[in-house]
């Protein structure tokens, strides 16, 4: 029985100390989001468009293929709707 008990100790520290680890994981996630948004509202309050800004780390986080790719099938898409000039009229 005895054996059992000791089991289960284990188990029961390893789930509290995950749960300790996500849960100072989150607080420290919340800190970076804050700052994060902190940088924002700077960029703003210096004139820099947020929107734009946030589309350019998008941006960056792809691969140079990747972005090619789907700026090809936006610009697709969007000479299908008549928003852009066709490639014949270039």
């Amino acid at each position: 029985m005895s054996d059992v008990t000791d089991v289960t100790d284990v188990a029961q520290d390893q789930l509290r100390s995950f749960v300790e680890r996500i849960e100072r994981l989150e607080e420290e996630k919340k800190t970076i989001a804050d700052d994060i948004k902190d940088v924002y509202a700077e960029a703003k309050g210096n004139g820099f468009d947020t929107k734009v800004l946030r589309k350019v780390i998008s941006l960056r986080k792809q691969d140079v293929n990747e972005r090619q790719e789907q700026e090809a099938i936006l610009d697709l898409y969007l000479q299908a709707l008549g928003m852009a000039p066709s490639l014949s009229d270039a």
